[in-house]
């Protein structure tokens, strides 16, 4: 049998083609990806930016000659948290539950769960860090735990976004997410809180492939040009800030002293 040939039409790394599936087309546009680990790019247009907060420079894609860059960074473990809750803790049956047990309680009750199961990414890069349960009390219960495990997405996340502003000499003025644990709309509300930005989650929340797609497509004209693309991406749900700049700060300032117990912590003498 003679299989028909046919040329390849597009081709990127997933979260070039996640960040491509959220038409962010524009300098300054960013989108966060919560899978297993969190991974969030910033479009810095056609200049590479070189960092100087520990973050990757990365080509974005290149379309019609012209390359878009990006900074890009990596936390390792962030759905991930949930697995370990699921699978080691044994406290819920499916990651999905973690949402209604963490709704359990108002709030996280001062706990900060720091999860450098395999040390810290970006923009930390301490391999040597390892995971910590901060704020522990008598009155701390598992809801608590399960709270301060999906709210350390958000704040590794917001580390990210610090770090990204302050390369770009930017301030962000929304961030798209997409992937798995973007479903948790507690996660999504608790992440526009801190970053005090809206958070928009599209109706397709798996934009890799949708990305891909869309870099294949406009090379053999199914799309005419990223106008196209921005035409087609939709709003499922926004989320506003609803938290008060004292608190953030506070909250921000409680996740920092947590970090700092977590860093150098494995013995590499």
């Amino acid at each position: 049998m003679v299989w028909p040939t046919a040329a390849i039409s597009g081709a990127a790394g997933d979260q070039q083609a996640a960040t491509f599936g959220q038409a962010c087309f524009t300098p300054g546009s960013a989108k966060n990806t919560y899978g297993t680990g969190c991974f969030m790019l910033l479009n810095t247009g056609e200049q590479p930016i070189t960092s100087q907060n520990n973050l990757l420079t990365t080509v974005g894609w290149k379309l019609n000659g012209r390359t878009t860059y990006c900074l890009e960074g990596s936390v390792f473990i962030a759905g991930a948290v949930v697995q370990w809750l699921r699978d080691a803790l044994r406290v819920i049956r499916s990651s999905a539950e973690v949402e209604p047990l963490a709704a359990t309680v108002p709030d996280s009750g001062g706990v900060y769960f720091v999860p450098a199961f395999v040390g810290l990414g970006a923009p930390h890069w301490d391999p040597y860090a390892r995971g910590t349960i901060m704020g522990l009390s008598r009155g701390t219960q598992l809801g608590h735990i399960a709270r301060a495990a999906v709210e350390s997405m958000a704040f590794q996340s917001r580390d990210l976004l610090e770090a990204m502003q302050r390369d770009a000499g930017l301030t962000l003025a929304e961030l798209r997410v997409d992937g798995g644990a973007a479903a948790n709309n507690d996660l999504l509300q608790f992440q526009a809180d801190l970053l005090d930005v809206p958070v928009r989650r599209p109706v397709v929340h798996e934009t890799t492939a949708l990305g891909a797609a869309y870099l294949a497509g406009l090379a053999v004209g199914v799309w005419t040009s990223t106008e196209d693309i921005v035409n087609n991406w939709k709003l499922d749900r926004e989320f506003i800030s609803q938290m008060e700049g004292a608190e953030r700060k506070r909250l921000t300032a409680g996740w920092q002293k947590a970090v700092s117990r977590s860093l150098d912590w494995e013995d590499h003498s």
